[in-house]
C-alpha cells in the first residue's frame, strides 16, 4: 500500500485526543503526522509514539501535502472540510456539516462500508447516538428487517467535549459544598439533572439531536424503517452513552434468536443477565469499542417487537474509533487514492 501522510484536525479536543490514541492502538500505518486546531491552541506540545509534535494552527495551507484529514468536528469542518478534499485530502469529518449532502457517503462500517466505494475525498462519521443505535440494530435487520424503531437516548457529558465533561464534575463539587452554580457548557446545571434537550428545536419541538436518529438511520441502514425519536436527554455521566430500544420487526423474532444473532456480530457486547443483575451500564462500556446490548424482553403489546437497553463509548466508537475504521476501511479497499 503507498504511504499516506495524515492530519488529525482538533488535535486538543476530546475527541482529538482519542484520535490519537486509536491511530496507537490499531498501529494505523502512516508516513508523517501533523496536529492542527484552532490559533488559541497553535504552539502546544503533544508527545505521540515518543515525538513531540508542535500543534499548528489550521489554515487552508494546512493540507496542501496532507493525503488524509480527521477532523474531530466544530468550526474547522464548516471553513476546512470541503475546500480540503476539493484540493485532494481524503477528509473524515466528525462534524454534523456534511452528513445529509448527498454526494457524502455516511458510513458505519460495520453497517454500511460499500458506501465508501462512491466517495470523492469527503467522508462523514454520523452522530454518536445513530452509531450506538444501528450497531445494535443491524446484526437483527440482517436477519428479519426492522419495520419500526423507537428509542429514547441517554447522553453523557462526553457529547458537549472536554467543556461538558470538567463542568459536570466542577457542579458536582460545587452542589455537594454548597456553592453557587453558573453554567456555561449547558444552559442549565447539569449535576444531579437531567436536561430534556441536546442541539436545538425543529419542527414539531423535536430537536435536532433527536431528529437525527432518523435522518441518519434512513442514510446508513435503510431509508424504510420508520423512527421514533422519543427524547435526547442529558445526564450527569461523564463519559459513555445509553438508549433505550423498542425495535419492531417484519416477523416475530424471539428473545433467543435475537441473543444468537448480536452474540454473532464481533462488535457487541451481550449483557444480558436481568436475574444477575448484568446489563449495559456506562462505566463498563466506557474506554471501549464494544456496543454493549442488554435487557433483551418481548414487548408486552405486539408480539412482533422487543425492547432493549445499550450503551456504548460516546467518544470512542462514537466518534473517534468510527473515522479510524473508516481510515482502515479504505486502505482495505484500496479506496484512498481512488479519486487521483
Amino acid at each position: 500500500m503507498k504511504e499516506f501522510s495524515l492530519a488529525i484536525v482538533g488535535a486538543t479536543g476530546a475527541v482529538g485526543e482519542q484520535l490519537l490514541k486509536c491511530i496507537d492502538e490499531r498501529k494505523i500505518p502512516f508516513k508523517s503526522l501533523k496536529l492542527l486546531a484552532s490559533a488559541r491552541s497553535a504552539g502546544k506540545v503533544i508527545n505521540f509514539q515518543g515525538k513531540d509534535y508542535t500543534v499548528e494552527e489550521t489554515t487552508e495551507e494546512s493540507f496542501r501535502d496532507v493525503d488524509v484529514a480527521l477532523f474531530a468536528g466544530g468550526p474547522a469542518s464548516v471553513a476546512f472540510g470541503r475546500k480540503a478534499a476539493e484540493g485532494g485530502t481524503v477528509v473524515i469529518d466528525n462534524s454534523s456539516t456534511y452528513r445529509y449532502e448527498d454526494d457524502v457517503p455516511l458510513v458505519v462500517p460495520e453497517v454500511n462500508p460499500q458506501d465508501l466505494e462512491w466517495h470523492h475525498n469527503l467522508i462523514a462519521n454520523p452522530n454518536c447516538s445513530t452509531i450506538l443505535l444501528v450497531t445494535a440494530l443491524y446484526p437483527l435487520h440482517k436477519h428479519n428487517k426492522v419495520k419500526r424503531v423507537v428509542v429514547s437516548s441517554y447522553q453523557a457529558c462526553s457529547g458537549a467535549g472536554k467543556e461538558g465533561m470538567e463542568e459536570l464534575i466542577e457542579q458536582s463539587k460545587q452542589v455537594l459544598n454548597g456553592e453557587e452554580i453558573e453554567p456555561k457548557a449547558f444552559k442549565y446545571q447539569i449535576a444531579f439533572n437531567v436536561l430534556p434537550q441536546i442541539d436545538k428545536f425543529v419542527e414539531d419541538d423535536y430537536t435536532k439531536e433527536e431528529m437525527k436518529f432518523v435522518w441518519e438511520t434512513h442514510k446508513i441502514m435503510d431509508k424504510e424503517v420508520g423512527v421514533t425519536p422519543v427524547a435526547a436527554v442529558r445526564v450527569p455521566v461523564i463519559r459513555s452513552h445509553c438508549e433505550a430500544v423498542y425495535a419492531e420487526f417484519e416477523n416475530k423474532m424471539t428473545v433467543e434468536e435475537a441473543r444468537q444473532y448480536l452474540g454473532e456480530a464481533s462488535w457487541v457486547k451481550l449483557q444480558d443477565d436481568p436475574a444477575n443483575f448484568v446489563y449495559p451500564m456506562p462505566i463498563t462500556s466506557s474506554d471501549t469499542d464494544f456496543t454493549y446490548v442488554g435487557r433483551i424482553r418481548p414487548d408486552i403489546v405486539n408480539e412482533k417487537a422487543l425492547n432493549m437497553w445499550i450503551s456504548f463509548d460516546q467518544i470512542r466508537k462514537g466518534a473517534a474509533t468510527n473515522a479510524v475504521q473508516i481510515l482502515e476501511e479504505l486502505i482495505k479497499r484500496d479506496l484512498l487514492f481512488k479519486n487521483r
